[in-house]
């Protein structure tokens, strides 16, 4: 674990930096943020996307590991958050999910009715960023939960960002950077051991093998149960491999992959029977209950938050191979060019079972121990295949009196998932509300409708950054795609029903950067993206009303953005604040005259969002932003005549806040940190009664968490987490039926021993 310490002003009085995989101890949930950078010389050849593991990296990012960003982050008018591996490794984030903990603007989906959501599921500013994801600039399909232990960091980019990914990305994307190999012996493994029986060993490997040859190996396994859940575990063990050659050459090679298994058992969840805004209505139909039936729910008490109500035979299974060549020359004056080739696929199998409504039969409505659950049996077997190839050019030149910086390229995609519909066979056993047996009967599964769906992609875009003089410069970009989508699906009885959608999209951005002094920096920007039908699951459908049909329009969602970054205290920390306002454009509703489905509903995102990074003196580190927003659907009718019409988005809330703090006190370092997500609708009808609803809110709340830290040698160092400090009892996530949740994990803490050799 390296020794904390001013990274770019040298502490003469701080122990010499180690050559670890964690930094000293301390700190940051870093938020990630809008990190600021210094202007950058003129260089003769461009910074490649490889990141050197060195000791003496600062939380505060320079660049942006994507060579589209031609500028440092400073002079990008966009809002970019860098969540780096220093911040992973002492906050102890062994899941994406746990990462983004670190940027406000996120929350996570739990999914529909009595079914979870497979994998990571996250909304950025009111908007999904379902299949969003991208691993070293290409995109990433798949519905598995991703851990970290080969991420070098994270970037978050927010904002409509069409140009630089193609289809879909009407909120921002996730650009994970893997791990690479590079020259010099670095070296280093971590054990760590928590409650809820965790255990989770890493090790990160670096050998130079030749004068411009070098090799890295990063290895995971890990074995957990979790706080506050019965039964629940996560197993997986993790191999990434990086050779690259002609390292300090004009003519690099990269070859590495990534290899995860997973071998889980999930968590259905707990019915929130007992909260405060539990409410169960007499209701009609097969969900009927008398009046006596419902004040005794109504009064009911809460369950045991650890009760599993799944079956022991539940599992999850999941397999992910990534394997990339990438070629890079430098042809000299600033010129670059690059070709990237990937194969890549992840499987999903799954079987859970998930809680639904709760019932106290008429008999013995007044004795709870006979009151009953029901249980949903759900299965995944989904595979998702992706092919890319990339070639892509940087360079700089002047013309017209502006100098440029340009980065153009080509993109060739064919992406494929597989998936299957299944029917359950048999009986579920009704689970006892609050003494469950995973030994209960549970229904089996039987194949029923193959789904496939393909997906080629042809992609061309240019980004330019015309600098007009040192304080002036406009930045644009354009990319169109040509793509076609093939969804089929194979009945059990053999029919066959197939869809095609081929069209071109064409997304743009465009910016102005205004520097009024060298440190500072003010843009405008405006940017679009568009997400055609199907084009977040590869799943065409031939409901004439369903967004996904292939004769709808693709949603469009535009984005404008003022904001400015700095760089104070002699650069060592950067401030950042912008004003946005985001328009989705294209949903379906109904119109209420016709009673016809058209697509004129609207998603409308505004806010501000502020950060700041970096030191406040040598010893004393930071990491904070916080997000204001508003969002509202616009037109947003269903139901006959559009007679039911929703105003709010799900699952977004006003305000969410993130901060991190930590001190070096010789070879201790001691870190705090807190943050806040306020109330998420669920109900989002207009004019709704919530006190006739179930759960209609996820009620606001603070977590807060430490670590402390001891550097024993130059070697060893040992770090302690304790998560959740104040054991504060909160909902994470909610389904949209108000009926099933999971709770944040309660106060638990881990420890973990690094060791550099």
């Amino acid at each position: 674990m390296a020794y904390i310490k001013s990274r770019k002003h040298g502490l003469s009085t701080s122990p010499a930096p180690l050559r670890s995989n964690l930094i000293g101890a301390a700190v940051l949930a870093s938020l990630a943020l809008p990190a600021g950078a210094q202007t950058a010389e003129n260089a003769s050849t461009l910074p490649t996307v490889t990141v050197q593991d060195t000791s003496t990296v600062d939380y505060k990012v320079e660049t942006s590991a994507n060579p589209k960003y031609t500028q440092p982050l400073l002079d990008t008018p966009k809002t970019i958050q860098v969540i780096t591996k220093q911040t992973l490794e002492e906050q102890g984030a062994v899941t994406l999910t746990e990462a983004l903990r670190n940027t406000p603007g996120i929350t996570m989906q739990l999914g529909e009715g009595g079914n979870t959501s497979a994998g990571d599921t996250f909304q950025l500013r009111g908007f999904s960023l379902q299949q969003n994801t991208f691993v070293d600039g290409i995109r990433d399909l798949g519905a598995v939960t991703r851990d970290t232990f080969n991420l070098e960091q994270v970037e978050v980019v927010k904002g409509a960002a069409g140009a630089e990914t193609g289809r879909g990305a009407a909120s921002g994307y996730l650009n994970l950077i893997s791990k690479q190999a590079h020259l010099g012996d670095d070296s280093s493994g971590t054990l760590t051991l928590g409650t809820a029986e965790k255990k989770r060993a890493t090790v990160d490997l670096n050998r130079q093998v030749g004068e411009t040859s070098a090799l890295r190996v990063n290895g995971m396994v890990q074995d957990s149960g979790v706080d506050g859940r019965d039964e629940v575990e996560n197993k997986g063990t993790g191999l990434g491999l990086s050779y690259v050659t002609g390292l300090g050459t004009p003519t690099r090679m990269h070859l590495y992959s990534q290899h995860i298994r997973q071998d889980n058992v999930p968590d259905g969840g707990i019915p929130t029977i007992g909260m405060p805004d539990y409410y169960r209505a007499t209701a009609t139909g097969t969900n009927a209950v008398t009046q006596a039936q419902a004040n005794a729910m109504n009064a009911g008490r809460r369950v045991d938050t650890e009760n599993f109500y799944g079956s022991k035979d539940d599992y999850e299974k999941v397999t992910a191979d990534m394997v990339t060549f990438k070629v890079e020359h430098d042809l000299g004056q600033g010129t670059t060019i690059r070709n990237v080739t990937r194969w890549g696929q992840n499987e999903m199998d799954r079987e859970l079972t998930g809680v639904g409504a709760v019932t106290a039969p008429t008999a013995t409505v007044n004795d709870p121990s006979t009151w009953t659950l029901a249980r949903s049996r759900q299965k995944v077997d989904q595979t998702n295949t992706i092919l890319a190839n990339q070639t892509s050019a940087n360079t700089m030149f002047n013309a017209l009196g502006l100098e440029h910086s340009l980065a153009a390229g080509v993109e060739l995609l064919k992406e494929e998932q597989e998936s299957y519909s299944f029917n359950t066979v048999g009986t579920t056993t009704a689970a006892n509300l609050y003494n469950p047996n995973s030994n209960d009967t549970m229904a089996g599964f039987a194949k029923n409708v193959k789904t496939t769906g393909e997906m080629s992609t042809l992609g061309v875009y240019v980004f330019d950054n015309a600098k007009i003089n040192d304080q002036y410069s406009i930045n644009g970009g354009l990319r169109a795609d040509r793509y076609k989508l093939t969804t089929r699906a194979v009945a059990a009885d053999g029919t066959v029903t197939k869809l095609d959608d081929e069209r071109t999209l064409l997304s743009w951005s465009v910016g102005g950067v205004y520097k009024p002094i060298p440190d500072g920096s003010v843009y405008v920007s405006y940017a679009d993206s568009q997400t055609p039908p199907g084009g977040n699951n590869l799943q065409l459908s031939s409901t004439a009303t369903n967004q996904a049909n292939p004769d709808m329009d693709p949603q469009t969602t535009r984005t404008v953005e003022l904001g400015t970054k700095w760089d104070l205290l002699d650069k060592r920390l950067n401030l950042a604040a912008a004003v946005f306002r985001s328009v989705n454009d294209k949903q379906t509703s109904i119109d209420p005259i016709t009673n016809a489905t058209v697509q004129e509903g609207k998603t409308e995102v505004k806010g501000i969002e502020v950060a700041a990074v970096g030191q406040i003196t040598n010893f004393w580190q930071i990491t904070a932003g916080v997000a204001k927003t508003e969002s509202e659907q616009i037109d947003q009718r269903s139901g006959t005549n559009g007679a039911t019409v929703s105003d709010s988005v799900r699952w977004s809330p006003d305000l969410t806040a993130t901060v991190w703090t930590s001190y070096q006190i010789k070879s201790t370092t001691l870190g705090l940190g807190t943050r806040y997500v306020s109330e998420q609708k669920r109900v989002i009808t207009k004019g709704t009664d919530l006190s006739t609803q179930n759960m209609p809110v996820i009620p606001s709340y603070w977590v807060t968490d430490m670590m402390a830290a001891y550097q024993f040698s130059k070697q060893l160092s040992v770090r302690l987490n304790v998560y959740n400090l104040f054991d504060e009892e909160y909902i994470s996530t909610l389904n949209n039926n108000g009926s099933r949740m999971t709770l944040g994990a309660p106060r638990s803490a881990t420890i973990t021993a690094a060791y550099s050799f």
